[in-house]
């Protein structure tokens, strides 16, 4: 048996030690690596909770009016074109958030998604209003 002398040791040492510190340093890379990881995770839960809580619950009845959603909406030729058409009235509600309407003005009869509509609102009633100047009351 043969023991190792002192060159032998320096030439071992010095291949083993660049070793040593990259896999030292991967180790470490890893970690962060799984610290990063399990804090997008915990980011982008809190994210979709705040999303979901953003979302409103529309609770719709048969009977009531409402106003479809124009998806074929060209952008470029009419912008100020509006974005709703309108008013319908549900006939019919599905469990899955399906909405059968009817169109009052050609009473033809459609399912869409709820996520489509929403609740028509008439506008106010003006009544004629008394006009009364300043000069007036000063006198």
């Amino acid at each position: 048996m043969k023991f190792p002398d002192e060159t032998d040791s320096l030439c071992t040492l010095s291949i083993i030690e660049p070793i040593v510190q990259e896999v030292f340093e991967l180790d470490c890379q890893n970690k962060l690596e799984g610290d990063f990881l399990e804090n997008l995770e915990i980011e982008e839960k809190k994210t979709k909770v705040f999303h979901v809580a953003q979302i409103s619950k529309k609770n719709f009845t048969v009977g009531q009016n409402v106003l479809l959603q124009h998806s074929k909406l060209n952008f470029f030729p009419g912008k100020l074109r509006s974005r709703w058409l309108g008013p319908h009235v549900i006939t019919k509600i599905f469990a899955n958030g399906t909405v059968e309407i009817q169109s009052l003005k050609t009473n033809n009869t459609f399912k869409v998604n709820d996520h489509q509509l929403k609740e028509y609102r008439k506008g106010f009633q003006t009544e004629p209003v008394e006009i009364m100047y300043l000069e007036d009351l000063i006198l």
